[in-house]
C-alpha cells in the first residue's frame, strides 16, 4: 500500500482536498436483477438486458423498435409472473440478490481476517441495482486506489464477463483520479471449482444414483461460437474435469444449453428438448445442474426446476433432481477467495 501514505497525507497544504487512507477494493458482479416484479420494474430491467449490444446485437434500427413496440409489451408480464413464483418476500428481492449479499459477507470475512481495513468488498450488479458505477464511485470515495474487478462467471462469454468488463471500464472513465484496476479470469477449469462442483453434486444426491447427469449451461447463439468466444469449448471442459472427478462414464454426464432467445441457431443440443430425449430412451432417473451460474437465479428455480423439469416429466421421466448452484456454500466461498487472493498479489501483503 505504497500510493499516499499517512504520514505524506500529513504533509498536505491546509486547503488541499481531504485525502483517505488508500485501500484495494474487490468488487464482486453478477448479471443482475429487477427491483420488483411489477410491469414497470420488469420493463426497465428488460430493456436495459435486451438493448446491450453484447447481449443481442442486431442493428439497433431493426431491434429497438421490435424491443420498445412489441416485446417489452408484453414480456414484463410474463418475466414478472416467472419471478414472482421464486421472489424472495420476506427481504422483497430475487434470490439472485440475497445469495450474491451472502456471497459477498463471506468472502468479506474471510478477507478481512487477513487483510484488516486494507481492503474494501463490496458488489454490483451488471444491469439493475446496485449499478456498477455506484459502486465505482463509492469505492473510489472510500479511498480505494486499486480495485479488482470479479466477474462471477466461471466461463468466459461475450454476453457475460465482456459486458460486464465493459461496465466496470465505463465506470472508471468518469473518475477524476482513476484507480488502477485488474479483472479476475475465468475460472472454469480450477481444481477446486471442480471439486466444489462435484462435492455438491454428491452431496445432493446422497445414495440417489441418476442414470444421467445434464450440465445445463445458458445458451449463446451459435454464431458466437464461430465469431471466437471461448464460451462452448469452456463449457464442455468442465463438464469433461466433472465427469473425471465423478469418475462416472462418458455418457452419465451430458452437457447441454438452455434459455434460447430469438430465431437463430443457438448452442445444442438444447436442454428443454435433451431431458425429454433422455426420458423417451430410458433414462428416467436423471439430475440437472447449471456450472456456469454462481448463484441461483431464475434460469436456475423457474427454467430448469419448473419448465425443464416438467418437459422431462412429461416425456416419461421418473425422477428429477435439481442439484443447486454452489451460491454462499464454504467450498465455494473458499474458493472464491482463494482466486481473489492470488489476485491481489503484489496489492496487498
Amino acid at each position: 500500500m505504497n500510493d499516499m501514505t499517512p504520514s505524506t497525507a500529513a504533509h498536505l497544504p491546509a486547503d488541499h482536498p481531504p485525502v483517505k487512507r488508500p485501500k484495494v477494493g474487490i468488487l464482486v458482479a453478477n448479471l443482475g436483477t429487477p427491483d420488483g416484479t411489477d410491469y414497470r420494474s420488469m420493463r426497465r430491467y428488460l430493456s436495459e438486458f435486451l438493448s446491450d449490444r453484447r447481449v443481442i446485437d442486431y442493428s439497433p434500427w431493426i431491434w429497438q423498435p421490435l424491443l420498445q413496440g412489441i416485446i417489452l409489451s408484453k414480456r414484463p408480464f410474463t418475466s414478472g409472473k416467472a419471478y414472482r413464483s421464486i421472489w424472495n418476500i420476506e427481504a422483497d428481492e430475487s434470490p439472485l440478490a440475497t445469495i450474491t449479499k451472502a456471497q459477498k459477507a463471506g468472502i468479506e470475512a474471510r478477507l478481512k481476517a487477513a487483510h484488516g481495513d486494507d481492503v474494501m468488498i463490496d458488489y454490483c450488479m451488471r444491469y439493475g441495482n446496485p449499478s456498477t458505477e455506484s459502486k465505482v464511485r463509492a469505492m473510489t470515495e472510500a479511498g480505494c486506489h486499486r480495485i479488482l474487478f470479479f466477474p462471477l462467471y466461471p466461463h468466459y462469454a461475450g454476453a457475460t464477463s465482456a459486458t460486464a468488463n465493459d461496465a466496470f471500464f465505463r465506470a472508471l472513465m468518469k473518475e477524476t483520479w482513476q484507480p488502477v484496476a485488474r479483472v479476475v479470469p475465468p475460472y472454469f477449469d480450477r481444481p477446486d471449482y471442480i471439486d466444489a462442483l462435484a462435492g455438491s453434486v454428491l452431496e445432493t444426491l446422497g445414495e440417489t444414483q441418476p442414470d444421467v447427469l445434464v450440465c445445463s449451461y445458458h445458451g449463446l447463439p451459435e454464431r458466437y461460437l464461430k465469431q471466437g468466444d471461448p464460451y462452448h469449448c469452456q463449457c464442455q471442459k468442465t463438464t469433461r474435469l466433472l465427469r473425471d472427478r465423478l469418475g462416472w462414464d462418458t455418457d452419465r454426464v451430458v452437457t447441454t444449453f438452455q434459455s434460447k432467445f430469438g430465431p437463430e441457431e443457438w448452442l445444442q443440443p438444447y436442454t428443454v428438448e435433451e431431458v425429454a430425449r433422455l426420458a423417451k430412451a430410458g433414462k428416467k432417473r436423471i439430475a440437472v445442474m447449471a456450472p456456469a451460474f454462481s448463484a441461483d437465479c431464475i434460469e436456475t428455480l423457474e427454467e430448469i426446476n419448473e419448465e425443464i423439469r416438467e418437459s422431462f416429466e412429461h416425456a416419461g421421466g421418473e425422477s428429477f433432481t435439481y442439484v443447486p448452484c454452489l451460491n454462499e456454500g464454504a467450498a465455494h466461498l473458499d474458493m472464491l477467495t482463494r482466486v481473489i487472493e492470488e489476485n491481489l498479489r503484489g496489492w496487498v501483503d
